[in-house]
């Protein structure tokens, strides 16, 4: 990643803690997700409508009801992850639940207007599902996780005595950093500088082993509240209010070991743990129209607004690190943030808005085939756009003082020039023999990084089939998922960062069933 990062990991107050980039597209660059029978044909949902995913991409869907409906869209999912760093691959699984849109639709025929119609929606959604853990390893003889605090302290202008165990201004870095000698300062040819302890192994040209593991939990839960309008079956309009709820944790353990047999080199091993958890909750809209020019074609087109959330982060750090001296004397040292913060974990609290989405949508919809069992089908495509680099960060408090606008003015600007806006594309189809359906789907998602050194984007792959019959249904859909991100282990403004490419495959399996009232 370029060094455009520029300085924003400095920590500038005891409760303000370092946001990183891909925070901002955390809560915006996912799949969509459905009910069985929307995620069978790729997602699709701008224009088919008829279902009660249309709350969470465009309400005028909604506008088909004419009857009562409940749906429940339970899911399960299973994930082969392979990571590569500094030429070295690591590979792990993770398994979870999920559920899709479920909730109730109610449809209301208008009793003076043959062709208008009112139908109103409550759901619940998991919108993103963040249960996964990342781990890899390597050799690297080019930089250290520790080198990131020496820097911070070396551009910091902070004194020493700021490092002290009561209301150090970096409790979650430079302080525990500092203090269990996993940072030190020495004499440089007579220059004194701020060192990590393994920066010697690497002048002498040897590599040190790293291992980055992180286990991340919970999803973003998403209520949503619409109303549709169908206008003589040919205009179809709606709005949907979107509460979501953010719960999110990680638990991130990196370590660092020499891997020569030198007992003099100063160091001998280093293990950092983060314990980060995230709550919050925020509101956004979502308007849709659609047209039916001829009673065979529906066309599409719905404006996401972006989600504004109300943050609160909360967090705690440990370093742990065994140097060695010039007399090959062993010693061990441990640093809690807790011991800057009075015992407890830290917390902060602040405003981020994600980015808005804009949705482009045709469908074309066969009608019955003479005698083949009242055949019907149709195909619809999806595209969609989304402005990754529109995501903002803001203080939560009343009166932020000057080093908070600085901060979240300058963490803006790295998003900006991080990320990029993308589109998605999506393409599916159903056809229907009297109460049985087979469906098929795939769907796009592009990278929201600038960057085209790094790859981000999702593949999907679907199938399902259905089941409707006097009111009630079943639907089962596998969808296969593959996933191409990159992660930072640690970021250094003065060189370039190193980084490991993610391949994630994964299997889900989605059942919605439900039926009219």
């Amino acid at each position: 990643m370029k060094k455009t990062l520029l300085f924003i990991f400095i920590a500038i107050q005891v409760n303000v803690f370092a946001q990183v980039p891909e925070d901002a597209i955390r809560y915006s660059w996912y799949p969509q997700n459905a009910t069985a029978r929307i995620m069978a044909v790729g997602g699709v949902m701008g224009s088919v409508g008829g279902d009660i995913t249309a709350s969470y991409v465009n309400p005028a869907g909604l506008g088909f009801f004419k009857t009562n409906e409940w749906v429940l869209s339970p899911g399960f999912s299973f994930s082969n992850n392979k990571a590569n760093f500094r030429q070295a691959q690591t590979l792990g699984n993770k398994n979870s639940f999920s559920f899709g849109p479920s909730g109730v639709i109610f449809g209301f025929p208008s009793s003076v207007k043959e062709n208008k119609s009112n139908a109103i929606s409550i759901a619940i959604n998991q919108t993103a599902n963040f249960n996964n853990e990342v781990h890899y390893k390597g050799l690297n003889n080019y930089s250290s996780f520790s080198e990131q605090f020496a820097e911070e302290l070396a551009k910091s202008g902070l004194p020493v005595s700021d490092f002290l165990y009561t209301n150090s201004s970096a409790p979650y870095s430079i302080a525990p950093a500092w203090n269990s000698y996993t940072i030190d300062t020495v004499y440089v040819n007579g220059v004194l500088q701020v060192r990590a302890a393994p920066e010697k192994i690497l002048d002498a040209g040897q590599a040190i082993q790293q291992e980055m593991i992180r286990k991340t939990k919970g999803g973003m839960y998403e209520l949503a509240l619409a109303f549709a309008d169908n206008v003589n079956e040919k205009w179809m309009w709606g709005v949907a209010l979107g509460i979501p709820f953010i719960n999110y944790s990680s638990n991130t353990t990196f370590l660092e070991n020499d891997t020569s047999n030198n007992r003099f080199n100063g160091f001998q091993s280093s293990g950092y743990y983060d314990q980060f958890k995230t709550t919050g909750f925020g509101a956004n809209i979502k308007l849709g129209l659609i047209y039916r020019p001829k009673e065979y074609i529906r066309l599409g087109l719905a404006v996401h607004t972006p989600t504004w959330m109300s943050l609160r982060d909360k967090r705690t750090t440990d370093f742990t690190t065994i140097v060695e001296s010039d007399t090959g004397r062993i010693d061990s040292y441990t640093e809690h943030s807790t011991s800057y913060t009075n015992g407890e974990p830290g917390v902060s609290r602040y405003f981020q808005s994600s980015s808005w989405k804009a949705i482009l949508s045709a469908s074309y919809v066969f009608r019955e085939v003479q005698d083949t069992r009242k055949q019907r089908a149709f195909i619809s495509a999806d595209i969609e756009y989304i402005n990754h680099r529109a995501s903002r960060f803001s203080s939560d408090n009343e009166e932020p003082t000057e080093n908070e606008l600085a901060y979240f003015k300058t963490l803006n600007k790295v998003v900006k020039q991080e990320f990029k806006g993308t589109f998605n594309f999506k393409l599916g189809g159903e056809v229907k023999f009297n109460t049985f359906m087979t469906r098929l789907g795939v769907a796009y998602y592009g990278s929201p990084y600038k960057d085209k050194s790094l790859k981000g984007n999702y593949t999907l792959l679907s199938g399902g089939i259905g089941y409707r019959n006097k009111g009630y249904f079943i639907d089962l859909t596998y969808i296969y998922n593959v996933k191409k991100d990159v992660n930072f282990p640690y970021r250094l403004q003065d060189r370039a960062n190193t980084f490991a490419t993610l391949k994630q495959q994964q299997g889900n399996i989605v059942m919605s069933f439900g039926c009219k009232f």
